[in-house]
């Protein structure tokens, strides 16, 4: 075996790892303890990083022309299934988020997302994504770190699995997509305040709630900023503000 086939297989590897990483998950979210969500919590990270690099190095040694037998995209849609949208979802149920006679309403989600792993058109050839992408890991997380009222989080839920089916256009930044510079920049610092707030580095619980909040932003900003470019597309306006960004 040559070596590009070595280092295909590794990045097909490095996908797969994210099962790994949805096993770790499945154990803490049935254990159920507070200790036991925020590891859980910290396994969603490292299998959003998994998930968020893979395909950069998939593309760097061009693996789908050295293993053309092996559909990468299909074994990275499995691992996504599980780690962005059953495995959330469980957490939101375990976690009590939801009422236990509201918890049905996950199912809209679970179904919601399916279609939208499903769809052909799910990424438009100018790198969006169309409908809401399937981030309920996100959601999950921060349901469970600002514990909203009840209503609110079903709100929420209910909300953007409906978006699943609106033509609606999401960024799409690890594909170079239109402000995939400024957002990735911002993801890192997302990510930071991610991780320190899973590592708990601050004993006393309100500068660890002041860092969810702030954290909180990268979410607000990715979503309004899909939007307006959605918006924008959808009255006719040109958009080459991303062309120069991106």
């Amino acid at each position: 075996m040559n070596k590009a086939k070595i280092l295909a297989w590794c990045v097909h590897l490095y996908t797969a790892s994210g099962l790994v990483a949805a096993a770790g998950m499945v154990y803490f979210i049935v254990r159920g303890d507070a200790d036991a969500f925020r590891w859980g919590i910290a396994l969603m990270i490292v299998a959003t990083f998994i998930d968020a690099t893979d395909g950069t190095l998939a593309r760097r040694w061009r693996v789908k022309d050295v293993l053309p037998g092996f559909d990468g995209r299909r074994l990275d849609d499995i691992v996504d299934f599980q780690t962005y949208t059953s495995l959330p979802l469980l957490f939101i149920w375990r976690a009590q988020i939801l009422p236990e006679h509201l918890s049905w309403w996950l199912l809209l989600p679970l179904l919601a997302s399916a279609y939208g792993f499903c769809q052909a058109a799910a990424k438009t050839e100018d790198h969006f994504f169309q409908g809401f992408p399937s981030y309920w890991n996100v959601v999950a997380i921060y349901l469970y770190w600002l514990q909203l009222p009840a209503w609110l989080a079903l709100a929420v839920i209910i909300s953007l699995a409906l978006l699943t089916f609106v033509p609606s256009l999401y960024l799409y930044t690890s594909y170079r997509g239109p402000f995939s510079r400024v957002t990735n920049f911002l993801m890192v610092g997302w990510a930071v305040l991610l991780i320190l707030i899973v590592s708990q580095v601050f004993a006393d619980p309100k500068p660890q709630k002041l860092l969810m909040w702030v954290s909180l932003a990268f979410p607000i900003y990715y979503f309004v900023l899909s939007w307006m470019i959605t918006l924008q597309r959808w009255f006719g306006s040109s958009f080459k503000a991303g062309k120069s960004l991106g």
